[in-house]
């Protein structure tokens, strides 16, 4: 059975965020993952991660003006300092916390810009910020996000562009983040992407489709995916991003089956 771990931006919203790391692991997650760590001090997460007994999984690079609408930075020309000093904070955060991989969010296309331009800022930073993660052993995520539901507008929203992309940047320590439900939506096939591809992939996350919540509640048949997840010997972590339909803890009828 794969690593499960709980996604605490999306689980245990009933309580604050500090209370979630306590409720993951009495729900059984030894790993958690979340958006992004930067409006708390770093002791504190450590303090939080301790207590509970829990590894940090993965966190997003900061993806810029979140409230304002950036979804990422990492695709625009003209924000390569700001991006470079995105990766200096993860660094910091990710060292501090153990975090062995990070996501770099590619951010929305910006309006009227040259393709060609914007890939080359893309590949450009995904380099710069594998080449400098790399000197603390980290991996760099990058995840292919339907821009159709979820995230209009969304550059990297695409599976194969996603994979075509990890052969241009070149580096040994970036894979592709594939999110299961953002997979079905872009493209389906999610079974023979996984056996195709594994190799590539560093971290994959689940929610069902449609309405992104548990599994169990639209199409995605995942016990059957997991189980070809344990025969192609997938070693990673699952992060489990999806919006329970009700209470977080109502929603793990699907994890206690399997286990």
């Amino acid at each position: 059975m794969p690593k499960f771990a709980a996604n605490l931006s999306f689980l245990f919203t009933e309580v604050p965020f500090e209370e979630r790391f306590a409720l993951a692991a009495a729900a059984g997650f030894t790993g958690v993952e979340y958006l992004f760590p930067y409006d708390w001090p770093q002791a504190e997460i450590q303090g939080w991660l301790g207590q509970a007994g829990l590894k940090q999984v993965l966190f997003n690079l900061p993806p810029g003006n979140w409230a304002a609408g950036d979804r990422g930075m990492a695709c625009i020309p003209g924000r390569e300092a700001e991006f470079a000093e995105s990766v200096e904070l993860a660094l910091d955060y990710a060292r501090a916390l153990h975090c062995p991989r990070v996501h770099c969010m590619a951010g929305l296309r910006p309006a009227g810009g040259d393709e060609s331009a914007i890939e080359a800022c893309y590949i450009a930073n995904v380099r710069r910020a594998a080449d400098r993660l790399a000197t603390a052993g980290i991996t760099v995520l990058i995840e292919p996000i339907n821009s159709r539901i979820d995230m209009p507008g969304y550059w990297l929203d695409d599976v194969a562009r996603g994979f075509s992309l990890l052969a241009r940047v070149d580096r040994e320590n970036v894979k592709l983040q594939l999110d299961l439900y953002h997979a079905q939506i872009i493209q389906g096939d999610l079974a023979r992407t996984l056996a195709t591809h594994l190799d590539e992939i560093g971290h994959i996350q689940i929610a069902d489709n449609p309405g992104r919540h548990q599994p169990g509640t639209g199409e995605i048949h995942f016990p059957y995916l997991f189980e070809r997840l344990d025969a192609l010997g997938y070693g990673g972590w699952v992060g489990c991003e999806y919006r329970p339909t009700g209470a977080t803890s109502d929603s793990f009828e699907w994890l206690e089956k399997l286990c």
